[in-house]
């Protein structure tokens, strides 16, 4: 049987001004004196009755644990981001990869240790390396790459700067391709590079996780001096072209205005002949009309006296035109007469070159 709770208990104190009916020091469980001051003589006294204090601590200590266990077991769950994986360890050991949404882990033993993203990140490098032909160019390059989610162990442990160790690649297949070309062939290859660029890579970056999308090569910038020499030759190559294409046009006028002049000439000779035949057809008539009206007058005497009219009309004709140069002739009669005698001669050997 378990023995009733004492009625009041006593103290070696003496407590004054407690209430009537027990001991000046003794007390009752469970109560509480307070005293009161009223003023520096009087106090007053209460007693107020409370539960058994055992059963109140116990409860506000359950309140708090009951808190905090709440508080460990929702601070177990987490969330993941689309395109991202959450790497969790255990004791600092790698344990699984927490995919996206909600996840739940371990507390206090379980911890994330990372996160990935699988998104595609792109790395923007810029190379300078000599070509075959001893030119300085700078390659800008950018190299598009991403996590492979099944081997994002791989990606998080084997390396701490995968940027760094791309541009390391990146610089390694620059420097054994560029240096054999010259610069027109790197300005003419620069898909291959980037193919060759993304080649490598795959082969050396898939054992550390990651997937090369892309390479591309976005320029070939040359020294500014070889860029102002080389729009300087693409200048003269093309003034090479223009004046080839302006002799060519200058040669074809040239040789329609000789064909031109040809067949002018041809016209001018044809008419130059019946020009004569009619003036030697016009003489004809005439001496045979002299001869009529003149008797005893022969032939070469007729032509002398043609001739000498002509040399006259010819003179008529110099000296009526202003713009004719200036001609120093002999014209004494004997002169004309020597004119004439030619002129016969010149006549009558033509003749007998046709007979």
């Amino acid at each position: 049987m378990k023995p009733a709770a004492p009625a009041y208990v006593c103290f070696d104190a003496d407590i004054s001004g407690h209430p009537a009916g027990l001991p000046a020091n003794c007390i009752r469980p469970g109560v509480i004196r307070v005293s009161i001051a009223l003023d520096a003589q009087n106090s007053k006294y209460g007693d107020y009755q409370m539960d058994n204090p055992i059963t109140f601590f116990g409860w506000f200590a359950f309140a708090i644990l009951a808190f905090i266990v709440l508080s460990t077991i929702l601070g177990s769950f987490f969330t993941v981001n689309t395109a991202q994986v959450a790497v969790i360890t255990r004791f600092g050991r790698f344990l699984r990869v927490a995919n996206p949404g909600l996840n739940w882990k371990w507390p206090f033993i379980d911890t994330v240790a990372g996160r990935i993203s699988l998104r595609v990140n792109q790395i923007t490098l810029t190379m300078e390396t000599k070509t075959k032909d001893n030119v300085f160019v700078t390659i800008p390059i950018s190299v598009q790459n991403r996590v492979r989610p099944e081997k994002a162990f791989d990606a998080f442990y084997k390396l701490s700067n995968p940027a760094e160790q791309i541009q390391a690649y990146v610089e390694q297949v620059i420097l054994g391709h560029v240096p054999g070309m010259t610069l027109d062939e790197v300005f003419a290859s620069q898909s291959g590079i980037a193919a060759a660029v993304k080649q490598e890579l795959d082969a050396d970056m898939a054992g550390f996780g990651y997937e090369i999308v892309n390479v591309l090569v976005t320029d070939i910038v040359p020294d500014a001096k070889v860029k102002s020499a080389m729009n300087d030759i693409n200048a003269a190559q093309r003034e090479q072209v223009a004046a080839n294409a302006r002799g060519e046009a200058e040669k074809i006028l040239v040789v329609k205005r000789a064909e031109a002049e040809a067949e002018s000439k041809a016209l001018q000779g044809q008419g130059i002949a019946n020009q004569r035949k009619a003036i030697i057809e016009g003489l004809q008539g005439s001496i045979e009309q002299f001869q009529k009206v003149v008797g005893g007058v022969s032939t070469t005497e007729v032509m002398q006296l043609v001739l000498v009219t002509q040399y006259f009309d010819t003179i008529k004709s110099i000296g009526e035109n202003d713009k004719t140069n200036t001609l120093f002739l002999t014209h004494s009669p004997g002169a004309v007469k020597d004119i004439t005698d030619e002129i016969m001669r010149s006549m009558i050997v033509a003749d007998r070159a046709k007979a």
